[in-house]
């Protein structure tokens, strides 16, 4: 199935939403960007892998925020990144790789707030998977043979970094409908259901079908 959109996928830890993300890109023939993000923004930016990996989907400080999303908004110039704090230079160069990465064709991403950073594109679908949390347990207990109380506490962990992360880099909140186009329950659906029906979205989408919900 061809496609010219750009599909960005938000997640639950434990959702199997890295697993869905790239089951749909070999289906659509087209890349999955995870880690491989923080690869390019380093590349871009000329940054440190390292720091990228450090301060991956890792929240900041509200003040943190406000400063970048100002610089953002207002522009920079490269004397004025040079003098960015660490967290500053890692969130503005991973927004604008997930930018170009976007302008250069149909793709996946995976977290790091994409569909924040692609509102403006129309050919984005923005998507949430979520489970219940015993599903969950059960698959990150067998993923790397932990107890059911020890995945617990590592999913209560990742899932409160991310939505700390995501609700201070955006205007929207981690997890919750109206922050995205479609939220799928990978605990129902499974992996290749959820992938099936992430295919019929993507054409209802680029058919331009919309029908009057009143």
């Amino acid at each position: 199935m061809e496609t010219k959109t750009i599909i960005t996928i938000g997640r639950q830890y434990g959702s199997a939403g890295r697993q869905i993300g790239r089951a749909l890109a070999e289906e659509l023939g087209i890349k999955c960007y995870d880690k491989e993000l923080l690869d390019r923004a380093a590349k871009d930016s000329g940054l440190c892998q390292e720091l990228f990996e450090n301060h991956d989907e890792k929240p900041t400080n509200s003040f943190l925020y406000s400063l970048v999303m100002d610089t953002y908004s207002f522009g920079y110039s490269s004397a004025a990144f040079s003098d960015m704090p660490i967290n500053q230079k890692v969130f503005l160069a991973q927004f604008e790789t997930i930018k170009k990465i976007a302008a250069e064709g149909p793709c996946i991403m995976i977290g790091r707030c994409a569909d924040y950073a692609l509102a403006d594109f129309d050919n984005c679908l923005s998507v949430f998977f979520h489970a219940d949390l015993p599903t969950r347990i059960r698959r990150i207990s067998k993923i790397y043979d932990l107890t059911d109380a020890k995945a617990k506490d590592k999913i209560i962990k990742a899932d409160k970094k991310r939505a700390s992360y995501y609700n201070y880099y955006t205007s929207k909140r981690w997890g919750d409908a109206d922050s995205y186009d479609l939220c799928i329950d990978s605990g129902k659906m499974g992996i290749d259901g959820s992938v099936e029906l992430l295919l019929n979205a993507i054409r209802l989408k680029e058919k331009g079908y919309k029908k009057p919900i009143f």
